[in-house]
């Protein structure tokens, strides 16, 4: 019995396809509240992704997609940058949290060391997205 060879996509090639298929028969403008969004498949970076998602969701062009995706994040950037909590309702919020200057040990030497002040971004989750894990 001879077998077929079964030519496998790549996974980028698996998501657009996955993009076409929720994106057709659609008018542009027009935002079904059924379009359910599938995760990022593996092998796929995930700001072309979400950036399809955004495509199939509101009937725009990949690069109008690819803008929106890239104010949003520039938004949460610069508010985080000026020390402001930015919170998105249900998913969750980021806000900047102080590190003060504190002693630590280097685990090679075991010789006290200084470690510098610094800020870092906190991400907690909303209610909506506890439920929905």
């Amino acid at each position: 019995m001879a077998t077929k060879s079964v030519k496998r996509k790549s996974a980028t090639t698996r998501a657009k396809a996955a993009t076409r298929k929720i994106s057709r028969g659609k008018k542009p403008g027009s935002v079904k509240t059924s379009l359910r969004p599938r995760a990022t498949p593996a092998g796929v970076y995930d700001g072309h992704h979400l950036a399809s998602i955004i495509q199939a969701g509101t009937g725009s062009s990949k690069q109008a997609a690819k803008r929106t995706l890239n104010a949003l994040l520039d938004s949460v950037v610069l508010s985080l940058k000026k020390n402001k909590k930015v919170q998105l309702y249900g998913f969750g919020a980021f806000e900047v949290v102080k590190r003060r200057a504190r002693k630590g040990r280097n685990p090679a030497t075991g010789e006290a060391i200084k470690i510098k002040a610094s800020k870092r971004v906190r991400f907690r989750a909303g209610s909506t997205l506890k439920r929905g894990i």
